[in-house]
């Protein structure tokens, strides 16, 4: 019952990460700064996680430049004291605006990329509502070497959202509000479905989400002894 079954209304995003954790408690990192994403550690069977999640409380949980650096951060930060991530997953798209895009929210949204993609720690992630388009990428989709990507039963996992992607898939029916909905209906079943990209090998496994504690922990044991072996190189090109 957490997260709303409008997806336009917002959730408090704390209360799964309490739920997830060893002794509901949570250690919060940078609270006050890029607020639509948090930051911070727990424990899982007694372990030390890093935690990334969507806030969809502030912004609707997109991603801006600020909350690109401050995870992008955390995440090479845990990479190098070989502490595991998890991800929770709801966010519609980077944050539009002329502001973002004459100050580099290309590039910095590259860092946060950069940092999932370089990472060799365990990486889980869970989307619990949206996963939109690049934002969805970013967040340590499948398609940046993510160990376990889970999806909750309500997720949807597409280039944009049902109501935005009917209005121009099927324009010539805008003026009709019943084949508009019946549009979107159609679209979720067939494109934002976790299930379709379950079937595409994006999603590792949909789950309940009373089972994403055990599920996450399941996770973490496989990965306990995870090692990578990538190519000899002096350093990666970071997106600066």
């Amino acid at each position: 019952t957490l997260v709303p079954e409008n997806s336009n209304k917002s959730y408090n995003i704390f209360e799964l990460v309490e739920r997830v954790v060893d002794n509901n408690d949570f250690f919060e990192l940078k609270p006050d700064f890029a607020k639509n994403i948090i930051t911070g550690f727990g424990r899982m069977d007694g372990y030390t996680v890093g935690f990334v999640a969507n806030n969809p409380m502030y912004l609707a949980g997109c991603l801006d430049i600020d909350a690109s650096l401050k995870a992008a951060r955390f995440i090479r930060f845990c990479d190098a004291f070989n502490i595991p991530v998890v991800t929770f997953i709801d966010v519609p798209g980077f944050l539009p605006g002329t502001n973002q895009e004459s100050n580099g929210i290309i590039k910095h949204g590259a860092k946060l990329l950069y940092a999932y993609a370089e990472a060799t720690v365990p990486k889980i992630s869970v989307i619990t509502r949206k996963a939109y388009g690049g934002a969805y990428i970013v967040m340590n989709s499948k398609h940046l070497r993510g160990d376990y990507n889970f999806a909750w039963l309500n997720a949807e996992i597409a280039v944009m959202g049902p109501q935005a992607a009917v209005k121009i898939i099927n324009r010539e029916d805008l003026g009709d509000a019943d084949k508009m909905r019946q549009h979107e209906e159609n679209y979720r079943d067939q494109f934002a479905s976790p299930f379709v990209a379950a079937s595409r090998g994006f999603i590792d496994e949909v789950i309940r989400p009373q089972n994403t504690r055990l599920r996450i922990c399941e996770a973490l044991k496989v990965l306990r002894n995870k090692k990578v072996n990538t190519p000899w190189k002096k350093h990666d090109n970071l997106p600066l």
